[in-house]
């Protein structure tokens, strides 16, 4: 088939992807592609590129599927990498189509405007595809091999740089190619058949789901009603069952009553989790010795606990496959799972003093099928991770890499995928400064998004990190804008809360809006935690 344009060649290959809306910033290096994006589907012209592809990462990971983000050469390509890292980090599907300078000069060394030394290694360190279009009869295969790999488990950014002068050009495109799933590992029926009969004989019985779990929430919840067993999550895992199930302990494996389930436990099942330091304590949380791990990833197996049996696999079919050999557990540990469940819950409440009633109104508010999107924030640190409920792993969308400042970018793209439902996004005054300008995105675009602002003036998780372990404080205390006089400038509607009595008014009043809405939660007349939360990173001491 002949299309006029790269533009056009993109716009029909969106089509079948089933992607509707593009975030991107226009260049000189791109623009075939994004007025054919403008003029067929729909352009979301955000303030940074980093965004682009945080608001891409997001879309993708609402609705299940891929998002696209257009960038420029050079300096746009860079301000990406950033974003780039933390989709490779998550395993999300990104199609990342970057601008390159014409064919004809690429290479060359001249200092052409916008070129970089080698974007295209840039990109190939910070994605799990990248490749340059080295023809106008080859754009439509490296889009799809592109999409292809961003989208083949366990996911990740693919990148395309285009030279502009090919993104003119008329393209000849031979392939209503549609495309298909890689070959998927599994484990042989002996190692099956072995790890079967160590969970038959589980009597105390934990399962810890990660990220790859999420693709298996049918079986996930089958093996739970067959064993009676216990579910902890990884930030990742959460909602692959919902969590207002009774056997959903989730993400507190390193509290203490989390720690003594998992030593009193027989038998340790893990799907799809690679045991981040932050959730296992350093590493130094000691799961039971009968360990049964499930991953796709062959690298995983056994590289931070030993495994009994390492079963290399997806997890859907892995788990069905080891659901004939689950036996009850022994009697009394459901309900012990369930105590433990209300426990950690109930301790958590009680020392997140009146935030409480922030995290309790944002779920009161919310129908049970809407996103909340979490920048790397102390609320979402300490509760938005564990306490506030996720029902669906598709509402659970925040930075797994740890980057601060990608909430927004994250929420206008989860919002823009998802518009019949509200989302939520958490955010904190220093992470919110990161990308400030995407409050113009929020203004311009207007998604059915509520920002809430936690403004502590500064950077508070290093703050209490450096008022615990330091007899000073450095770069921690940052100018805070009037948010109000902020949200104004923008044309936002703006709430605050001031006091745990303002938190469901106010958090309904955002959520019931058909718009976005700016509110901040002024942390000094709240009042503080119980106890000043710190992130478990060690600080040697002397």
């Amino acid at each position: 088939m002949r299309y006029d344009t790269g533009g056009d060649l993109l716009v029909a290959v969106l089509r079948e992807l089933g992607i509707d809306t593009v975030f991107g910033i226009v260049s000189v290096h791109n623009l075939p592609l994004v007025e054919a994006v403008d003029r067929e589907l729909r352009f979301v012209p955000v303030r940074h590129e980093a965004s682009a592809v945080n608001a891409a990462d997001a879309y993708g990971r609402a609705r299940g599927t891929l998002g696209c983000a257009l960038t420029s050469t050079g300096t746009g390509a860079g301000n990406a990498a950033g974003s780039l890292i933390e989709s490779l980090a998550s395993g999300t599907s990104v199609l990342h189509i970057t601008g390159q300078v014409e064919s004809e000069f690429l290479g060359s060394g001249r200092g052409f405007i916008h070129e970089t030394k080698d974007q295209l290694g840039m990109l190939t360190a910070v994605s799990k595809y990248a490749a340059t279009v080295p023809s106008a009869d080859a754009a439509g295969r490296i889009l799809r091999e592109a999409a292809r790999a961003a989208l083949t488990a366990p996911g990740g950014p693919a990148s395309v740089e285009w030279p502009v002068d090919l993104q003119y050009a008329a393209q000849t495109d031979s392939a209503a190619e549609m495309l298909t799933e890689a070959a998927v590992p599994a484990p042989d029926e002996g190692e099956l058949a072995a790890a079967g009969a160590l969970l038959a004989s589980a009597e105390r019985p934990v399962i810890w789901a990660g990220g790859g779990a999420t693709r298996a929430r049918t079986q996930l919840a089958d093996l739970l009603a067959a064993t009676g067993a216990a579910l902890l999550t990884s930030n990742s895992g959460r909602g692959a069952v919902p969590e207002d199930h009774p056997q959903v302990v989730g993400n507190f494996a390193t509290t203490p009553a989390g720690r003594t389930l998992l030593a009193d436990a027989d038998v340790l099942l893990t799907v799809g989790t690679h045991f981040r330091s932050n959730e296992t304590a350093d590493y130094a949380l000691q799961p039971p010795a009968a360990h049964l791990q499930i991953d796709l990833d062959a690298d995983a197996l056994g590289r931070v606990y030993p495994a009994r049996h390492a079963l290399h696999g997806d997890a859907a079919d892995v788990l069905e496959r080891l659901l004939p050999y689950a036996k009850p557990a022994e009697p009394g540990w459901t309900a012990r799972v369930t105590a433990v469940r209300d426990e950690v819950r109930a301790t958590l409440h009680d020392n997140i003093g009146p935030q409480a009633a922030i995290c309790d109104a944002i779920r009161a508010a919310l129908p049970r099928e809407a996103v909340v999107a979490r920048d790397v924030t102390i609320p979402s640190s300490s509760w938005g991770n564990r306490l506030l409920d996720m029902y669906d792993p598709r509402d659970n969308v925040f930075p797994r890499g740890g980057g601060i400042g990608q909430g927004l970018g994250m929420g206008i793209g989860a919002a823009l995928a998802r518009p019949d439902a509200p989302t939520v996004v958490i955010a904190g005054d220093g992470g919110l400064a990161v990308h400030l300008g995407e409050l113009l995105t929020l203004a311009q675009e207007r998604p059915r998004l509520t920002l809430v602002v936690f403004n502590d003036g500064g950077y508070g998780v290093l703050r209490n990190m450096q008022d615990r372990h330091s007899d000073r404080r450095s770069g921690v205390d940052l100018a805070t804008p009037d948010f109000e006089l902020l949200a104004r400038a923008c044309g936002l509607p703006y709430l605050r809360i001031a006091a745990a009595e303002h938190a469901e008014p106010v958090i309904s009043e955002a959520v019931a809006s058909e718009g976005p809405t700016l509110v901040e939660v002024d942390l000094a007349a709240l009042g503080p935690m119980k106890n000043p939360f710190t992130p478990p990173v060690k600080i040697p001491t002397t």
